[in-house]
């Protein structure tokens, strides 16, 4: 079965970096676009996307608020995708995932940070940020 296992969570202070992991098997990892989103304190039911990249590699697309400070590359020899998160934020605080989804995150793709565009998902790691 298809499973992604996210790591590298933790509490950090404002203005310091993590790097998330999420280790992805049971696919073909090459074919399936990697996406980060994230749930906020109290919002459960609402996950907003983050960073994604294509099975390529070539193609990644960015939520405007996290441009400049985080960046996703891919390991296809780990079947891993990473998440540096630099300068980060108290309202980074959340619980972020990783997803996957087949032929996205491309650039003819609309639907790159659209959660309901993916088909499978890690379990999350937590993320805090104090101030």
């Amino acid at each position: 079965e298809v499973q992604l296992v996210e790591s590298g969570g933790g509490l950090v202070q404002a203005g310091g970096s993590l790097r998330l992991s999420c280790a992805a098997s049971g696919l073909f990892f090459d074919d399936y676009a990697i996406g980060w989103f994230r749930q906020a304190p109290g919002k459960e039911h609402e996950r907003e996307g983050v960073s994604c990249i294509s099975g390529t590699g070539r193609d990644t697309g960015d939520a405007e608020f996290v441009k400049g400070r985080f960046t996703i590359s891919r390991d296809r020899a780990k079947n891993t995708v990473y998440l540096q998160m630099n300068s980060l934020k108290p309202e980074d605080t959340g619980v972020y995932y990783c997803a996957a989804d087949a032929l996205g995150c491309s650039g003819g793709d609309s639907r790159k940070l659209e959660p309901d565009a993916y088909d499978y998902w890690g379990h999350g790691t937590q993320v805090t940020i104090s101030s």
